[in-house]
C-alpha cells in the first residue's frame, strides 16, 4: 500500500501516476500490433511480387509495396523499420517477426511499466473534503518546513482523483479524520496508512493476523441464522488470534515489539453476498445493509467483550493504560451506534451511520448486537482490553475460495460464473452455488430453477437466456 497525503507537494503527479502507466501499456499493446500488421504487409508485397531485376523492392516499380509503405507511414511507423523489412526481403527473408504484446497482467507489457506491485491511496482529511464542497483553494505544503509550495483548487484536485480512479482503478481514498476519530490508541500517534488491502488501519510498524468466518455456515436449513453458534465462533477465534500474537513471526524487530505492545487482531467474515442472495435480500437495499450492520456489530462487540474477558485473566495489552480514555470512548461510540442512536457521540467530526433497527430482517441479531456492546463496555471498564483492535473485514479473495465461499468478504457477487486467472498461467471456473436457493426464495419453480442454472453454467452470455414474467 502506497499512501500519500492530499496536501503533499507531489500529490498531482502521484494521482495521475498509474493513469500514465496504463496509457503506456495501451501504447505498447496497440503499437506492437499495428507495427506487426503493416510490416508484415510490406514483407508480403515484396515476396509476392513477380517483377525481375530487383524491381520488387522499389516502390516506384511495385505498386503493392508503394501502397503498403504509404499505409505504414500513415500509421506513423518509423522509416527505419520500413526500410529494414525491405532490406530483409532483398536478402531472401519471407517473414518478418515483430513481437506483439497483450493486456495480460503478468506478461511483458505490464512488467515494463511502474506501479504494478502497489495499491495507491490518497489520505484525505475533512478539511480537504470541506474545501471541495466549498469550492475553495487547497495548499500543498513541504513535509518538513510546512511551507506552502503550491495552491490549487480543491475541486480540481478532487476531479483528478475521480478521473484517475475511473481510468486506472487507482488511487483509492483513506479518510484520515474519520479513521483517527475511531482510533483506540490515539495517545501513541495518528494512524497514517493501512496494510495493502486496506482493511487493517493502525499505527506504523504494527500487524494483525487475519481470520474470517464463512457466514453461510451459520445459515440453518430452515433459513434462519444461527446466532448462538456465530457468537461462539467469534469468541473462539478471538482467543485463537490472541494466541497467534505470541506464535507469529514478524518481518522486523519494530513490528514484533509493537505487535506485542498492542496485540491487534483481525477477525472478520466472508460471503455476505451469498447470505443475502440465498435470503432473497437485494445487496443494495436497506434490509441488506441493516443485516450486514447487525452481523458486523455482533461480531465486533463479542470480540471486544472476549478481549476484555481475557484482560481480566491475563492483563490488558501493554499500551492500554496510556490509551484507556481513547479506547473506552471508541467503545462507547460503537455501543451508541449498535443502539441505533443518532446523537450523543463523543469527539467525532462526522456522525456514524447507526445500526438501522427497523430495516433489519432479523430482530434477534439487533438485540444480540446491543447485548454484545453492553458487555464489551462493562467488561472493558472493569478489566481493560487484551487487544487494541479485534476485527477487520478482509477481501478474502483466494482465501474465500478455500473457505468454499460463493462471494468474497463484504462485496456482492460480480458474476454468477467467473473465471479466475491463476498466477503462472491457467484458469478455473467458479460457479455461484447460491443461485438455486436464491431463486427458491424468490418463488421460482424447480423446473425454472433447473433451466436457469443450466443456462448460467453452460453459456457465457445473456442472449436467449431463460426469462420470467414474474415480479418481485
Amino acid at each position: 500500500m502506497v499512501v500519500v497525503d492530499v496536501d503533499h507537494p507531489d500529490i498531482e503527479e502521484y494521482i495521475n501516476w498509474k493513469v500514465k502507466e496504463e496509457q503506456k501499456v495501451a501504447a505498447l499493446v496497440t503499437g506492437s500490433k499495428i507495427c506487426q500488421k503493416h510490416l508484415s504487409a510490406i514483407m508480403r508485397a515484396c515476396v509476392n511480387c513477380e517483377a525481375d531485376n530487383g524491381d520488387c523492392f522499389d516502390p516506384a516499380k511495385n505498386p503493392a509495396l508503394k501502397r503498403e509503405i504509404r499505409a505504414a507511414k500513415k500509421m506513423m511507423l518509423p522509416e527505419n523499420y520500413i526500410q529494414r523489412v525491405i532490406q530483409f526481403a532483398r536478402q531472401g527473408f519471407t517473414k518478418i517477426e515483430f513481437p506483439t504484446f497483450n493486456l495480460d497482467w503478468d506478461l511483458e507489457a505490464y512488467l515494463t511499466v511502474a506501479g504494478q506491485n502497489s495499491n495507491n491511496s490518497v489520505r484525505v482529511t475533512d478539511g480537504f473534503l470541506n474545501a471541495v464542497v466549498e469550492d475553495s483553494t487547497w495548499d500543498l505544503t513541504a513535509r518538513r518546513s510546512g511551507q506552502t509550495l503550491k495552491t490549487v483548487k480543491a475541486k480540481e484536485l478532487w476531479e483528478q482523483i475521480g478521473y484517475a480512479a475511473w481510468a486506472s482503478a487507482d488511487p483509492g481514498l483513506q479518510y484520515h479524520t474519520t479513521i483517527n476519530d475511531w482510533h483506540t490508541c490515539l495517545a501513541d500517534g495518528e494512524i497514517r496508512a493501512s496494510n495493502p488491502c486496506s482493511e487493517y488501519m493502525f499505527l506504523d510498524d504494527t500487524a494483525c493476523n487475519l481470520a474470517s468466518l464463512n457466514l453461510m455456515q451459520f445459515r440453518r436449513e430452515d433459513r434462519s441464522f444461527d446466532i448462538d453458534n456465530y457468537e461462539h465462533a467469534v469468541r473462539l477465534w478471538t482467543v485463537v488470534l490472541e494466541i497467534s500474537v505470541l506464535m507469529a513471526q514478524f518481518p522486523s524487530k519494530e513490528i514484533a515489539e509493537l505487535s506485542y505492545k498492542f496485540r491487534t487482531l483481525g477477525l472478520g467474515y466472508a460471503n455476505i453476498g451469498g447470505l443475502l442472495m440465498t435470503s432473497g435480500i437485494p445487496y443494495d437495499s436497506d434490509e441488506g445493509r441493516a443485516l450486514c450492520g447487525a452481523l458486523t456489530a455482533v461480531m465486533t462487540g463479542v470480540a471486544y467483550a472476549t478481549s476484555a474477558e481475557m484482560a481480566g485473566e491475563l492483563g490488558a495489552f501493554p499500551g492500554y493504560k496510556k490509551n484507556a480514555q481513547h479506547m473506552l470512548r471508541v467503545i462507547r461510540n460503537h455501543r451508541r451506534a449498535a443502539y441505533g442512536e443518532a446523537e450523543g457521540y463523543e469527539s467525532l467530526n462526522t456522525p456514524p451511520v447507526a445500526l438501522d433497527h427497523a430495516s433489519c430482517p432479523d430482530q434477534v441479531l439487533v438485540e444480540r448486537a446491543r447485548k454484545a456492546w453492553d458487555r464489551a463496555l462493562e467488561l472493558g471498564e472493569k478489566n481493560g482490553f487484551r487487544n487494541a483492535q479485534s476485527t477487520v473485514i478482509a477481501p478474502t479473495g483466494t482465501i474465500g475460495l478455500v473457505m468454499d465461499c460463493d462471494t468474497t468478504g463484504i462485496e456482492p457477487d460480480f458474476a454468477l460464473v467467473k473465471f479466475k486467472k491463476l498466477a503462472g498461467g491457467g484458469y478455473f471456473k467458479i460457479i455461484n452455488r447460491a443461485v438455486p436457493e436464491a431463486l427458491r426464495m424468490l418463488g421460482y419453480s424447480e423446473s425454472e430453477i433447473g433451466e436457469i442454472e443450466a443456462y448460467a453454467v453452460g453459456h457465457g452470455t445473456l442472449d436467449q437466456a431463460p426469462r420470467s414474467t414474474r415480479r418481485h
